[in-house]
């Protein structure tokens, strides 16, 4: 069930995708050149967003991965669907909405980013939105801590996520990924350590648990969040670690020259995640997660040519 401005995406697909992510993707207005937008002459239009990115490196490693969101009924929207479904994404869960616009968002190499996502389709999710989209089907359903910030209805929304993932079969998946644009701390922190406890894979950098819970090392962000079945812990060129029971396994990271770095943590989840569904070692997971991470540190854009 969607809202009355929402048009449903005709069905391209038959079969259960492996893989489900849910959140927002907008449209990235990045330079083509890894140069300051306030000087920068030639753009390129990308899609950018956490889950879809995960989608399109997880098709490329050879997995059906479908993508859930709205988009606006506009040139924007039908773009983003298009460069995704060209990438290889199952997008037959996309709903087009003609009430609220596409997101799009500025990439600044060197400054980070800047949104321009208030008020967008996907910012209005609701539970309902979920009705259709089966993932308690799927081996893996993945949700990240974008789309609770983007408005009280998509937090319930990723709460009615987590709910029916808790009764099936389908193994829950979730990036921390705070956006401090997105909400203050004093917020995220508390929301998005309730969330994670309810997960059984969740991915945070080391970086922002020390923002969102002040926390420093690996052991002390694994005391925080005992509940996850496996926990793994990015903590950007140093490496990253697995605990998974008593386990505990740190593969250091590839050495590249950056570019450009927003988009690796979703690469690196995505090679992590696609060595778990192929029942990969820990050793072996963390390092694909590297591989894919690699890709996209040495490139301008959130998905470089994979």
């Amino acid at each position: 069930m969607v809202d009355s401005g929402a048009v449903e995406h005709t069905m391209q697909t038959t079969t259960q995708p492996e893989i489900i992510s849910i959140g927002e993707t907008m449209v990235l207005i990045t330079p083509t050149v890894a140069e300051p937008l306030e000087t920068a002459e030639l753009f390129r239009l990308e899609t950018g967003g956490a889950e879809s990115n995960l989608a399109v490196h997880l098709s490329a490693l050879g997995h059906h991965a479908a993508w859930v969101s709205h988009l606006g009924a506009d040139a924007f929207g039908r773009r983003v669907e298009r460069q995704l479904r060209e990438r290889g994404v199952d997008t037959s869960l996309v709903k087009f909405s003609d009430d609220a616009p596409t997101g799009f968002y500025f990439k600044d190499p060197g400054n980070g980013v800047i949104y321009y996502r208030a008020g967008s389709a996907a910012s209005a999710m609701t539970p309902n939105d979920l009705t259709d989209v089966p993932f308690e089907q799927a081996a893996l359903t993945h949700i990240s801590g974008i789309t609770p910030s983007l408005s009280p209805t998509c937090n319930a929304l990723i709460e009615s996520v987590i709910d029916r993932a808790k009764h099936s079969a389908t193994t829950l998946s979730f990036d921390v990924n705070y956006r401090a644009a997105l909400w203050p701390v004093s917020e995220a922190g508390p929301t998005l350590l309730a969330l994670a406890q309810q997960c059984d894979i969740v991915l945070v950098g080391l970086d922002e648990a020390e923002v969102l819970w002040g926390t420093t090392t690996p052991d002390a962000v694994r005391a925080l969040l005992p509940d996850p079945r496996i926990l793994v812990i990015k903590d950007g060129d140093v490496g990253a670690t697995e605990f998974s029971g008593d386990d505990r396994v740190f593969v250091p990271a590839h050495k590249v020259d950056v570019v450009e770095a927003v988009g690796a943590g979703d690469a690196f989840a995505a090679g992590y995640l696609s060595g778990y569904l192929a029942g990969s070692t820990a050793e072996q997971r963390l390092s694909l997660g590297h591989d894919r991470a690699a890709l996209v540190l040495q490139s301008t854009t959130d998905l470089p040519t994979l």
